[in-house]
């Protein structure tokens, strides 16, 4: 068992022989017989909707907990703690960019930076007094301009800020894990691949492992590896009697 713990100090995630289904919807469940992804990797995780894709995230972020098997989060067990543990957890090792960005609407853009800071007292610590200076940072080398960094709310910037405010939150105190769902949906292929090439400087300079969910495969050559969601989860579906 030592040894097999000591191979695995290179992994960011790993989730084995995972079984589970959403309470209250037996007839949908998710199998994950073995997925890793390497500290520094680059992965896409490709499918179309309907195959399970914001059920694997849930499980790799500790939102839920599988019903069998394991999720573990840089060599350490994941899904065995109690939920208030994976929150904080997720909360110090995690950034997550979310396809509709989840900002506060009617917070400054500064504000929503620096939220996920409030609940991770070790990235906060890290950064000290630099927190905000570190949050302008960011959206300054996302492309926001100071107007927009000081816009009273985030409702007012545009889709495309939106989604810059976004990535600066998930990566605010340099999380080891960047977990980023569908985040050039919305986008043309224009600002996609400005985006994206943002995106892959700002983890890169971070050192973080990045993990992508798209359906969009001609996202695949900017990535390290390319994963098929069909080839790693099995979606179950029981037909109603």
């Amino acid at each position: 068992m030592a040894s097999d713990a000591g191979d695995r100090s290179g992994e960011a995630l790993r989730l084995g022989g995972v079984r589970f289904a959403w309470p209250g919807t037996p007839r949908f469940g998710l199998a994950v017989d073995n997925f890793a992804v390497a500290r520094g990797e680059r992965v896409l995780l490709l499918g179309p909707s309907g195959l399970g894709k914001s059920t694997l995230l849930s499980l790799i972020c500790g939102i839920a907990a599988p019903d069998a098997g394991a999720v573990e989060v840089l060599g350490r067990p994941f899904s065995a703690l109690p939920g208030a543990r994976r929150d904080r957890l997720r909360a110090e090792h995690f950034g997550v960019i979310f396809q509709m960005f989840n900002l506060l609407p009617y917070a400054t853009p500064l504000d929503n930076v620096l939220l996920p800071l409030s609940f991770a007292p070790r990235r906060r610590a890290r950064l000290g007094a630099a927190s905000a200076q570190q949050a302008r940072q960011l959206m300054a080398s996302l492309g926001l301009p100071p107007g927009v960094v000081d816009a009273s709310a985030a409702a007012e910037l545009s889709v495309g800020q939106q989604q810059r405010v976004a990535v600066a939150r998930a990566l605010i105190g340099e999380p080891e894990i960047i977990v980023a769902d569908e985040p050039t949906s919305a986008l043309d292929a224009a600002v996609q691949d400005v985006f994206l090439r943002l995106l892959f400087d700002q983890v890169a300079a971070a050192g973080a492992t990045l993990l992508m969910v798209s359906h969009d495969e001609r996202l695949a050559p900017r990535f390290d590896r390319v994963v098929q969601l069909p080839e790693i989860a099995e979606a179950r579906r029981e037909q109603a009697a």
